[in-house]
């Protein structure tokens, strides 16, 4: 119960269809485990009830919002239907990425490199300025956004996404000692292979191989134990963020990537 007595927002928790599970329904469902009440946001409503659904079903307490954090108007409701449903806002984790489109730099595409751009980078501050006031006002809180070692390592074939994510670290750096002195805590994940419905499903098809295939070439590229991690990993990470275990640890950026980011050639 590391998250007894807390009430939190997890945008992106819904998920593609697959045969593992998504980081975000993930990290969603492993809080509500831990005690948090959850407001669940995706741009797919189903896809968060089906989230909402699991949790209930194991006794927890969530509610899902739809919501598309490129817009404003939709992060500053869903801070507000949480606010309304349970009094505040104790933790926000942004978990929405895409990268479909992405190009080497000679090559990519103005709409893709934009469309990446404001679904990343734009979609995370927007987020992160819709809970700030209240956190603000409450004298703490905690917001953990999903990058990706991408940010740290060479990605060939990727800008936009790259670049994406070297944003979000540098804006996690700079939100987390603007509100240092306000008590919230802002750190960031950087995720390396994971096996979610997200990464296997749409690049299994994209390259036209079988999931077996194109999981075995991932693992390969993972130093520990020679295997992709998975979205409980994640989660686990997130949930000590979240949690007060962590309550001297701000403007991190944590690699969960079983050593990829460190190898070397």
């Amino acid at each position: 119960m590391r998250l007894k007595g807390k009430t939190g927002i997890v945008v992106g928790a819904g998920q593609t269809p697959g045969d593992t599970i998504g980081n975000g329904r993930a990290a969603a469902v492993l809080f509500a485990r831990e005690g948090a009440r959850v407001m669940l946001v995706d741009r797919d409503l189903q896809r968060a009830g089906e989230t909402a659904a699991q949790i209930a079903a194991e006794g927890g307490e969530a509610l899902s919002i739809a919501g598309d954090w490129t817009r404003a108007a939709d992060c500053k409701a869903y801070v507000k239907a949480c606010v309304d449903a349970w009094g505040r806002v104790d933790f926000l984790h942004n978990n929405v990425g895409i990268g479909a489109g992405d190009g080497p730099p000679a090559d990519i595409t103005e709409d893709a490199y934009d469309r990446i751009m404001r679904v990343n980078l734009k979609g995370c501050l927007l987020s992160c300025q819709a809970v700030l006031p209240g956190m603000r006002t409450c004298g703490s809180g905690s917001i953990v956004n999903i990058s990706s070692i991408a940010a740290v390592s060479y990605a060939p074939g990727l800008t936009a996404y790259k670049l994406s994510k070297i944003g979000m670290n540098m804006l996690g750096t700079q939100l987390a000692l603007t509100n240092a002195k306000y008590g919230i805590r802002v750190n960031t994940i950087m995720p390396g292979l994971i096996d979610t419905p997200m990464a296997i499903e749409g690049q299994a098809q994209a390259r036209n191989v079988s999931k077996a295939e194109l999981r075995a070439a991932r693992d390969k590229r993972v130093p520990l134990n020679g295997k992709m991690g998975s979205a409980w990993d994640v989660a686990h990470a997130a949930l000590f963020l979240h949690s007060d275990e962590a309550a001297f640890i701000t403007a991190v950026a944590l690699a969960v990537d079983g050593g990829q980011s460190a190898r070397i050639g």
